[in-house]
């Protein structure tokens, strides 16, 4: 592939057959942490921006402001930066600082907001923020994840349709959920082209998504503590639940049996198909989207330190003892 446009180099072909979890046989991983940026967010952002311009934003003349956990900010600031665009990015310190970092390095401007909202989370200060900030500047565009119905429809017609293009017959389809714009994309895609299709939703225990009670969560991109305007919560066959503990020994059980060093939303949706696993005909296609890989979290979920200091140690407790080579060695 040639492209003048670095947001254009979208993988939505790469797949990664996982073994050894629950006895399925034909489980995959969908790689999106390949794309340009590093995530799935690439398309996310590419769709809202382009469908801005169609709306007839002149984006040239605006300063783009968005409320971000990570990924998208990353995305945008990709984008912002090949296009010459200004931009935002309100964040929170439960955010990857190498996120922040890598948002700043592609000339975005970064705002830290440290107010918790009513939920005891931050998004609903971050969006405050940002109204606040509409209110008083004219040339603001809010890019808006949470409500643009850009952000499904980006799905729609990429990543539902890749999943449907390499698989004859997806029997089970694990999505995680932070805004929902995956989840809603691809179900509007699966209703219609694959209507058997049993659809999972997974989110994070604390986020208020689905109905539950808010709670301290302490790992970016999955959940939330305001529901966003796009997620409509009947729309998943079923919705999983997953406590962080559970997350953050998933992306390690991964990381040492497949070699493969994702992000916490990919070990908190491995974590669901565990928990369903027995319910899963060892022969049936699952196919779950691991929307980023794990070298932002190194500081976080790989690290042990940062693990105890927040309460998730039960994690660090291995399904099977580790051989001496695997252990640290102090010399």
């Amino acid at each position: 592939m040639i492209t003048d446009r670095v947001y254009d180099l979208v993988r939505d072909d790469v797949f990664l057959r996982i073994s050894g979890l629950g006895g399925l046989n034909r489980l995959y991983l969908k790689i999106e942490g390949l794309n340009t940026g590093g995530s799935i967010k690439l398309k996310t952002a590419r769709g809202i921006l382009e469908g801005a311009e169609l709306s007839g934003v002149d984006l040239s003349r605006v300063r783009i402001i968005e409320s971000t956990s990570g990924n998208l900010g990353v995305a945008l600031a990709v984008i912002c930066a090949a296009e010459g665009y200004r931009l935002t990015c309100v964040t929170d310190p439960n955010s990857n600082a190498s996120s922040v970092a890598v948002m700043r390095a592609l000339g975005a401007e970064v705002v830290v907001v440290r107010d918790r909202d009513e939920n005891g989370g931050f998004l609903g200060s971050r969006i405050n923020y940002i109204r606040e900030r509409l209110e008083q500047e004219s040339d603001l565009f809010w890019a808006n994840q949470y409500a643009n119905p850009d952000n499904p429809l980006a799905h729609a017609r990429t990543t539902a349709p890749a999943v449907l293009d390499e698989f004859e017959r997806v029997d089970h389809l694990f999505v995680g959920v932070g805004t929902g714009g995956t989840l809603m994309g691809v179900t509007d895609y699966f209703r219609t082209h694959s209507p058997k299709t049993r659809i999972v939703a997974v989110d994070t225990v604390g986020s208020v998504n689905f109905g539950s009670e808010p709670q301290r969560r302490l790992i970016p991109g999955l959940g939330t503590s305001r529901r966003p305007e796009l997620l409509s919560p009947e729309t998943p066959d079923e919705v999983v639940l997953v406590p962080e503990d559970d997350t953050v020994r998933e992306c390690r059980w991964l990381a040492r049996t497949a070699g493969l060093l994702a992000g916490g939303s990919t070990g908190t949706v491995l974590a669901a198909i565990r928990g369903q696993a027995a319910e899963i005909s060892p022969d049936e296609t699952v196919v779950a989207i691991s929307p980023d890989l794990g070298e932002r979290y190194l500081d976080s979920i790989y690290n042990d330190d940062w693990v105890i200091e927040n309460g998730l140690g039960r994690a660090l407790t291995p399904e099977r003892p580790l051989e001496e080579g695997q252990r640290d060695v102090l010399v």
